[in-house]
């Protein structure tokens, strides 16, 4: 074999550690730049099982880049991003100047819609957080099939299929997909100001990103929610500040059979929450 080949062979098989069913509190060295771990935890898995579900649970923590799970095979599964979409729908909404800021106004046209909490006037910022699909598809519709393109390309946010008869509801429906992974990834380049936007931009998405805000940690991030005839998934992603480090994570899941529909809303991000306390990250 010739070196130049055995040496790329090399590398290869080094990028990628996995260790499986690690214990909790189990010590993890500072990998090498070119060495991404992945974890698997069963201590995750106990949490998806316990609130009848099915599911991912995935954390990556960049101090150490490691990344657990209780499944990787469904974190690399690719599904429907939901209202996550708001999340690059906002950033492209901003560049191209579509909104103005987080207080450009988004008015009711007094029209029934499907959660009642919509049918109202929206300031930019409030239609991110209250996942006002009305607002956003005005947006998209004023983006347009071409910018849209060009702007989920040149932000890396990948595989979205988008055309003339989808423009304003291709994050719900059709072939736009992405995985768990992609969603942590895109994020971790946004926190890192890695994307090719206005430091303006960078600066309003990290501010009506914010969940919750206490002294000793900041909660970012997006739900979204795939309702489709009897078909639900339900997604969280998102990163928390806490002391001095940065943790970024992503969950979407589905309900088993006699599942109680009432707590889908919040139990995206409470799993998440117990998945991270599990890592010693305490978000309350």
């Amino acid at each position: 074999m010739k070196p130049i080949y055995f040496l790329l062979i090399l590398l290869l098989s080094s990028s990628c550690v996995e260790q499986k069913d690690a214990p909790q509190n189990s010590e993890i060295k500072s990998p090498s730049k070119s060495e991404i771990r992945r974890v698997v935890d069963s201590n995750f898995q106990k949490i998806i099982d316990d609130a009848n579900v099915n599911g991912v649970l995935l954390i990556y923590d960049p101090q150490t880049r490691t990344y657990t799970s209780n499944d990787f095979d469904r974190a690399e599964k690719k599904f429907s991003p939901a209202s996550t979409y708001k999340i690059p729908n906002s950033i492209i909404a901003l560049e191209t100047g579509v909104v103005e800021d987080e207080n450009t106004m988004f008015k009711w046209d007094g029209k029934k819609r499907f959660f009642k909490m919509w049918e109202q006037d929206f300031v930019f910022s409030e239609a991110y957080k209250k996942s006002c699909l009305p607002c956003y598809q005005e947006i998209a519709r004023d983006i347009g099939v071409e910018r849209m393109k060009e702007y989920v390309s040149k932000i890396g946010y990948p595989n979205m299929d988008i055309d003339s008869s989808n423009i304003d509801i291709f994050w719900l429906k059709g072939n736009s997909k992405i995985s768990a992974i992609e969603q942590v990834q895109f994020l971790e380049r946004l926190y890192n100001s890695e994307l090719p936007i206005s430091e303006r931009t960078e600066k309003t998405m990290k501010k009506i990103m914010i969940i919750d805000e206490k002294l000793d940690y900041q909660l970012s991030g997006k739900t979204g929610w795939v309702m489709d005839d009897d078909y639900n998934l339900g997604w969280f992603v998102g990163f928390v500040q806490q002391k001095g480090k940065v943790y970024f994570m992503a969950t979407n899941i589905d309900p088993k059979e006699n599942f109680d529909m009432k707590l889908f809303p919040r139990i995206r991000l409470q799993l998440l929450k117990r998945a991270l306390k599990q890592q010693g990250i305490g978000v309350s």
